[in-house]
């Protein structure tokens, strides 16, 4: 799990670097996939379905995300896309196309069901993450202005 966390890691880093991230947010961006990959890692080992594991890892990556977003004023998709990068289930999705290519047909259904409730999962994270984001901040003006 140490291998994998690093790994994380470094292709996180590796993904902002390729992404034009400035520099002093290179550890940052891989940080935040680190704790993504983490988060997922642990919760497939207790048994959660993949599809959760990858709502929650995403939820967790976009809500660091955006406080780093906010302490280092830096656009939050900086650290979101670096972060996600680990989550993608680019693997899954090219062994779905591979058995279309070999006409199975049925596993390779399969394979892109479980690829696109993973992309979805990863977008509704994201996404819920921002509407957390938004009913904080709604609730923290109106305790500012309530006498």
């Amino acid at each position: 799990m140490i291998v994998q966390v690093i790994t994380s890691f470094i292709a996180s880093a590796a993904f902002a670097i390729l992404f034009n991230a400035p520099k002093n947010s290179l550890i940052k961006c891989g940080f935040v996939g680190m704790v993504g990959w983490f988060t997922y890692t642990l919760l497939t080992l207790l048994k959660v379905d993949v599809v959760m594991a990858t709502f929650v890892s995403s939820l967790f990556i976009a809500l660091i995300s955006q406080f780093f977003a906010k302490r280092y004023r830096t656009p939050i998709i900086i650290f979101s896309v670096a972060g996600i990068i680990p989550l993608v289930p680019g693997g899954l999705a090219y062994d779905a196309m591979r058995n279309f290519v070999v006409n199975d047909y049925e596993l390779a259904m399969q394979l892109a069901a479980k690829a696109f409730m993973i992309s979805g999962a990863i977008a509704i994270g994201i996404v819920f993450s921002e509407v957390i984001n938004q009913l904080s901040r709604k609730r923290a003006v109106k305790q500012t202005n309530t006498p």
